[in-house]
């Protein structure tokens, strides 16, 4: 006889065996707007990351020329990269 293991029933699937479930009940209105959620900041968040990276690539530049081209080639390379990934 070939037992077939996709029709068998499994211990860990039975509800007795995992215990009762919880229901879960919605917040009132007042409650759902959580305060640690930061709500349409995203342009200012690219506006500091961008001027965060203009300013390390600047930082890089005063010290060392060589090391801010390879800097600036990653960046452009992951760039392309980005862009082919996403397109495939």
């Amino acid at each position: 006889m070939i037992m077939n293991i996709y029709n068998q029933k499994s211990p860990y699937n039975n509800s007795n065996y995992l215990g009762q479930k919880t229901l879960e009940t919605p917040l009132p209105n007042s409650q759902q707007q959580d305060p640690l959620i930061a709500k349409g900041l995203q342009k200012e968040q690219y506006i500091g990351i961008l001027s965060l990276a203009i300013a390390v690539i600047a930082a890089v530049g005063i010290i060392s020329r060589r090391v801010e081209y390879a800097i600036l080639f990653a960046i452009f390379l992951s760039l392309i990269l980005i862009a082919v990934f996403l397109v495939i």
